[in-house]
Parts: C-alpha cells; structure tokens; sequence
C-alpha cells in the first residue's frame, strides 16, 4: 500500500523574495465556511460573538483579530479562520470544512498593489482598499479572495488546486513591477 504524505498547496513554491516583495505560504488553521439558515444571520452573529468573540462580518469586511478571524465570503456566506465552530452554531447554520480546500499566500511589501493591480479587476489601492476589509474576485483566471490584512500586506485565496498557477502568476507579476525600477 502506499503511504501517502501530507503537504501544504504551496510546497516547495515558497517562500519567495524579489526585490522589496514578499510571498509566503500561511501556515496551515482550521476553516470553515458558515451559511446562515434563512432569517438566522443575527443569531448566527451572536452565536459567534458569543464563542468566539466577533460576529458575522458584513459584507466587503473581516471580523476579529488575533486567531480567530471570519472573512465575508460572499452574500450569506463568512469564513471562519482559525478556531473551530463553536456547537451553538449548529442548527443556525449550514457548515462546510475547507480547512484542506485553499491555498493562502500572503504578498506583503511597498510594491504589493502595483502586483495585484496587474492580476485582479477590483481597485486594491489603500484609499480604496483599507485594512480589514475582502473582496471575492478573479486573481488573473482564478476565483479568490483578496483581503488587506495591513498596509502592504495581502491575504489571498484561491482553491487549493490552483496554488501553483498562482505562485506563478504572483510571481511573475512580481518581476514585472521589480523591474519597472
């Protein structure tokens, strides 16, 4: 029988430095997308804020800091990073664990929005684009989640199928804008 190995979407593609620019694979947490039944959405936000300290983020927007974070994922839909659900939110909420289901890289450096302006259609730039807030976008032909996790850092998204078409994309769009210096 073979032994099978675990390993991370991005393994052996990161970590990768050019220039000023950073890209590194976050490490692996819990994850689990959190749908509202009908009409629960409130109870929901209480369940959460309840066990876990932050509540049902509205739209566009992260709530919580430190560990436990839940990242808008599209209407009716929030991911929760980093804890597990609590049990209360059983019967409030449909529940899926995508802990194994994407692959999560963070840019980070002074030039991270000239890279991310040549992959995704959505205005990333920080007046625009603050910290704490996510947008549910194309990142070149790949469905992803893009969140502004600090003032040149970027937290992205995408299945984890694609996580080495994206560390390519990511990176080419990196030298790219390096090399425009």
């Amino acid at each position: 029988m073979a032994e099978l190995i675990a390993r991370s979407p991005c393994g052996g593609l990161l970590p990768l430095t050019i220039g000023e620019l950073s890209l590194t694979e976050e490490p692996p947490e819990p994850m689990t997308l959190i749908m509202p039944f009908r009409g629960q959405t409130g109870a929901v936000s209480k369940a959460m804020t309840a066990a876990h300290g932050l509540g049902f983020p509205e739209p566009g927007r992260i709530a919580g800091e430190g560990d436990a974070k839940a990242i808008w994922f599209g209407r009716g839909k929030a991911m929760l990073v980093g804890v597990e659900p609590d049990r209360s939110l059983t019967g409030l909420a449909a529940m899926s664990d995508q802990s194994d289901a994407w692959a999560v890289v963070r840019l980070t450096g002074p030039q991270s929005e000239a890279v991310l302006a040549r992959l995704v259609p959505v205005d990333l730039r920080a007046p625009v684009f603050g910290p704490g807030q996510t947008v549910q976008s194309q990142v070149m032909h790949m469905t992803g989640s893009i969140s502004r996790i600090g003032a040149q850092a970027f937290r992205i998204m995408v299945f984890r199928s694609m996580a080495a078409t994206l560390v390519h994309d990511l990176k080419t769009a990196m030298e790219a804008v390096v090399a425009r210096r």
